[in-house]
């Protein structure tokens, strides 16, 4: 069960006799004396259930029900009242306590209303994150946009991978949607109504790393008051995603290891094995083989994670996917600031088109928000964009088409596709208004289409 209960109640010998049942029951029993010094746990440490006797010293029960539903407000409270205060615990039911408990009580009684309240616990908390998942993906690839050729490999691979325990490695530059490709994968697998957990690696020194991934038990280190579940006890069941796992320490890498191999690990100064169910996702925008020829990454590791590769293409590599991307940020970002739709000017998207973009579709986003926050009028414009992308030198820009190593016609006939495209999209595919936009003739923008093998509506 391994459920945590916090009893509140003033005489010893009934918070001892609590403590007994419950702990007896696979429970972790933690007490107080005193409502005040409950809160203070409640404040410090999540809890499954809490049993609080309606008469204590100070503040009362009822009214520290009132304290609890303030903190946490799904937490299940179950009164304890003696006979001639029955009042008083169905007073406080009417405020928000699951149930109460009369003394004398029987054993049987007590663990058979806290499986209930327990039991309701569970459904709220599984609930709510049914809910909190129903509301981040909207659709089945969440906030991945793209319908260019290497991004529909992408797609694929990720309904392919998905259903598996596989462990998956993610390699792509800073910005091009690893975590995004992550939740994907979750979502789109049997757990993925269970937790999905992110652990930023190697922000943290290898101690606080491991407490943090492992758990720790009481008295593991100074400070260690009470034992703590680690991320992946957390993420049982779920999955948990690696971000940038090359930082990851050594020594970290060894344990993470053993993990995958066995599927189980030990709290930091702990001596039992805890097995786990966990779907592991690795991300990386540096070259793993490299690290493990310099010896800052381990082999063993390194194939363990190497089974199935999803490369993020660079957004300078799909150009036909940014007026996608702008489309869709420009209606985030115009929704968040309660403003109407905004359009993308011809000339803003050239210049979008025409920019290297380094901080992928990160740095894209940013420029919309940008835009949409600033511009005056319902038009984005380039005088909204900062200056790194309508400063670029023409001359740069060849240089960024030879370094690519794509034939000029190629970059020039996808760019022209995407400007035409767009111009399509904003006047809803009437090609007139679309050539007048571009400021071409019709017959020319007739000829365009059929080159380009752009199908109209």
């Amino acid at each position: 069960m391994n459920n945590t209960i916090l009893v509140i109640d003033d005489e010893e010998i009934m918070r001892e006799i609590l403590e007994t049942l419950l702990t007896r029951e696979g429970h972790q029993v933690r007490l107080a004396a005193t409502a005040a010094e409950g809160l203070d746990l409640i404040r410090s440490m999540p809890f499954d259930a809490a049993i609080v006797d309606v008469m204590l010293p100070g503040m009362d029960g009822v009214t520290a029900l009132d304290e609890i539903k303030k903190i946490d407000d799904d937490l299940p409270v179950l009164m304890i009242t003696a006979f001639a205060s029955v009042e008083n615990a169905i007073a406080a039911m009417k405020r928000g306590a699951f149930d109460y408990i009369s003394k004398p009580f029987k054993n049987d009684e007590v663990l058979a209303v806290l499986r209930n309240a327990l039991a309701q616990r569970r459904l709220v908390v599984e609930n709510r994150a049914l809910r909190q998942n129903l509301q981040a993906h909207a659709n089945r690839f969440g906030e991945i946009i793209g319908k260019s050729p290497r991004m529909r490999q992408v797609f694929d691979l990720i309904i392919q991978a998905a259903p598996s325990r596989t462990t998956i490695l993610i390699n792509g530059e800073s910005g091009t949607g690893k975590e995004l490709v992550a939740r994907s994968l979750h979502q789109n697998s049997a757990r993925a109504e269970r937790a999905f957990i992110t652990v930023n690696s190697g922000n943290l020194p290898p101690d606080l790393l491991e407490s943090n991934l492992f758990g720790h038990v009481k008295g593991a280190f100074t400070g260690a008051v009470y034992p703590k579940k680690g991320l992946f006890e957390l993420a049982d069941k779920g999955t948990i995603f690696f971000d940038e796992i090359g930082n990851i320490p050594l020594e970290t890498q060894a344990k993470l290891l053993r993990v995958i191999q066995e599927r189980e690990f030990m709290r930091l100064g702990g001596v039992e094995n805890i097995k786990v169910d966990v779907r592991i996702i690795a991300a990386t925008n540096t070259d793993l083989h490299t690290a493990v020829e310099q010896g800052t990454f381990r082999d063993d590791l390194y194939y363990r994670l190497n089974v199935i590769v999803v490369k993020l293409p660079p957004l300078r590599e799909r150009p036909e996917d940014i007026p996608l991307l702008a489309e869709h940020f420009i209606r985030k970002y115009c929704d968040e600031n309660d403003r109407e739709l905004c359009t993308l000017d011809p000339s803003a998207l050239k210049i979008m088109l025409d920019h290297n973009w380094p901080g992928n579709v990160r740095e894209l986003e940013n420029v919309i928000e940008r835009s949409v926050v600033l511009a005056l009028g319902n038009v984005i414009t380039p005088d909204l964009f900062p200056r790194n992308l309508t400063s670029s030198a023409p001359a740069d820009t060849a240089v960024r088409f030879v370094s690519d190593g794509l034939p000029l016609k190629e970059r020039v006939a996808s760019y022209e596709k995407a400007l035409i495209l767009a111009a399509l999209e904003k006047t809803d595919w009437n090609q007139k208004k679309a050539a007048q936009l571009l400021s071409v003739n019709a017959t020319t923008l007739s000829e365009k289409l059929k080159r380009l093998k752009i199908k109209t509506r």
